[in-house]
Order: C-alpha cells, then structure tokens, then sequence
C-alpha cells in the first residue's frame, strides 16, 4: 500500500488520482472514474469530488492500493 500524503484537511478523488500517477492530467479525471473501478474504504465510489480524509483507503483497479495520510 503506498501512502499519499496530503496537507490539508481532504482532497477530492480527482485530485488525488493525479497525485496518485493513476492520471497524468485533471481533465482526464472524469472519463478514467467512468472506465476504473474505484473502491473507497472498501465501498465503490466514481465521484470525482469525494472527499478522501486521512487514514482513507483507496484501491484503483489497475493502479494500486493507497492510503491517504497527512502530511
């Protein structure tokens, strides 16, 4: 599980997706959420303005298991 670590209180699910290297631009947020299998804390989620906390856990399918931790 690679951690991503964050500095403010949440960050959106698209824009952890960037941080994540899953995309490489934001644009391409909404078309990957409509193609990827994302789960959020073991639930699926394809919005791209979910709020992920620290201690979220995130599994995208072709990507990889993170952890959002604050930094």
């Amino acid at each position: 599980m690679k951690p991503i670590s964050i500095h403010t209180e949440y960050i959106t699910l698209g824009q952890f997706l960037k941080l994540a290297d899953c995309i490489s631009t934001g644009g391409q947020a909404k078309s990957f959420l409509q193609d990827a299998v994302i789960a959020v804390n073991g639930e699926p989620e394809n919005r791209r303005g979910r709020k992920l906390r620290a201690q979220d856990i995130i599994k995208v399918e072709g990507c990889g298991e993170f952890q959002v931790v604050q930094g």
